[in-house]
């Protein structure tokens, strides 16, 4: 048998943000690793609540935006409209849709705007709610008395766009959470610990090293550890890559989350909480959740001098039109106008989409990214070197060759094998199973079916003995 696919086990792993703006959101589980359940629980639910947050936010500004750009001044001149939508006291009402957009649309930015600042380092946040603030607040002073021109279509729309790219790259976080919460799967809920000779079922949590635990053909194993008394063929794949279940004996190190295979085995805790293979897996993948792209380092440099532009150029505006002689509410206007525009609307949206694009990308192709600087640099690649080929498989088996070595032909070999793998749960059975009903053959029940452990499974066929072992067997 061989196994006749190519697989990409490398472990992929989506990209998280610090979305320090958003206050609201729950602080994540920092409890032990070996309460890896509800942590990754925890890690999940705080990303939907902030997706949800976003979506929210985004759905109500954007609703809200509509009338604003209806009851524009600019946008009515526009469509030649301003005779017909113009109405007594419609100012106010802009003003009043632009208060909500302002406070609850544009909350997220205001508050990432008080963070970066508060560590000093201003970026796309700084950029953004200085651009909304300004707007606001010029256009509130027009509405209420001074001459000038409304922004607040401006503002409305710059809010309603960075909603937009903040949503999309909290949903792609999510799709991230999500494998460290598929990891955290593969930890069973409970074990059957010894007890003075009987099993009781006890969380994993409450294991200690030196407990002795019964592991059931079929089930996961609970923690890592070592096999005290048994012979079975465990399936890791999930933690390592390896497509082929390993042959466990007694003294054989087993890692937790491993799939038992035919028989059942004791196993000796030597491991648990953060000590455990599983629970170092889990714990890179989020640290590579935290670490930051070098498109979004970047953005937020580029972010950084824009403010810095955006502040200088304006107050240099302002001052220009002054020295030009035009009055104060004029030069204030332009300044106004000049620190609105000097926010990139495309910069805040691109690099989200991005970051989503490459994230759901890698994702359907089972990709763990540990680290997406890394990851973004791996275009340069040239050649890639595997030290083994055991790594590259899709973990389905297959058949390649049939050779029959008596009378009996290829098809013959292959219904008398797979009738007595048609009760084994073994991946290579399974493989020779699928074989067989492509081909059409027909397969009998067996009878009097047994598993070898670690080495094959027997029955009687038509009355026949059949074997079907692998050749450590013989």
């Amino acid at each position: 048998m061989a196994d006749q696919h190519q697989h990409d086990h490398n472990h992929s792993e989506h990209e998280g943000h610090d979305h320090s703006e958003h206050e609201d959101a729950p602080e994540e589980g920092a409890g032990h690793e070996h309460d890896h359940g509800h942590e990754g629980h925890d890690h999940r639910e705080h990303h939907k609540h902030m997706v949800a947050d976003f979506r929210r936010r985004f759905w109500v500004a954007l609703v809200l935006t509509a009338p604003i750009l209806i009851l524009s001044p600019m946008i009515q001149g526009w469509l030649g409209l301003a005779e017909v939508l113009a109405f007594p006291g419609d100012r106010l009402v802009q003003w009043a849709l632009a208060t909500v957009v302002f406070f609850y649309g544009g909350r997220p930015f205001l508050v990432g705007l008080r963070d970066e600042l508060g560590n000093r380092q201003p970026g796309m946040m700084t950029l953004i709610a200085l651009a909304i603030t300004v707007a606001y607040g010029y256009s509130t002073v027009v509405v209420f008395g001074v001459p000038g021109e409304l922004l607040f279509w401006e503002l409305a729309t710059l809010i309603v766009v960075m909603l937009l790219g903040h949503w999309i790259e909290m949903k792609s976080v999510l799709g991230a959470s999500g494998a460290v919460e598929e990891l955290v799967r593969l930890i069973p809920a409970e074990a059957h610990r010894f007890t003075n000779g009987d099993t009781e079922d006890v969380p994993v949590s409450e294991l200690a090293e030196g407990d002795r635990v019964l592991v059931k053909p079929g089930e996961k194993v609970p923690t890592d550890g070592v096999i005290t008394d048994g012979v079975s063929s465990l399936n890791e794949s999930m933690l390592t890559g390896e497509s082929t279940p390993v042959e466990k004996n007694v003294g054989d190190e087993v890692i937790g989350g491993a799939v038992n295979g035919e028989a059942a085995l004791t196993v000796e805790v030597q491991k648990t909480g953060e000590q455990t293979y599983l629970a170092q897996v889990v714990e890179m993948v989020r640290r590579a959740q935290e670490s930051r792209s070098r498109s979004q380092d970047l953005a937020n440099t580029a972010a950084k001098w824009l403010t810095v532009i955006a502040i200088t150029v304006g107050l240099v505006t302002l001052a220009a039109w002054l020295i030009a002689g035009r009055e104060f509410v004029f030069s204030l206007e332009r300044m106004v106008t000049v620190m609105v525009i000097t926010c990139p609307h495309a910069l805040g949206l691109a690099v989200p989409l991005v970051v989503a694009v490459s994230t759901a990308l890698a994702a359907q192709r089972g990709l763990f990214i540990r680290d997406r600087a890394a990851f973004e640099r791996s275009r340069a690649i040239d050649a890639i070197v595997f030290d083994k080929t055991g790594t590259l498989t899709s973990g389905q088996f297959g058949v390649t060759d049939v050779v029959p070595l008596g009378d009996c032909d290829e098809n013959e070999v292959l219904r008398l094998a797979a009738s007595v793998e048609s009760r084994s749960e073994h991946p290579v059975a399974a493989g020779i199973v699928a074989e067989a009903r492509e081909r059409g053959i027909d397969l009998v029940s067996p009878a009097g079916f047994e598993a070898i452990p670690g080495k094959g499974a027997q029955a009687e066929i038509d009355g026949r003995a059949i074997k079907v072992v692998s050749p450590g067997y013989l």
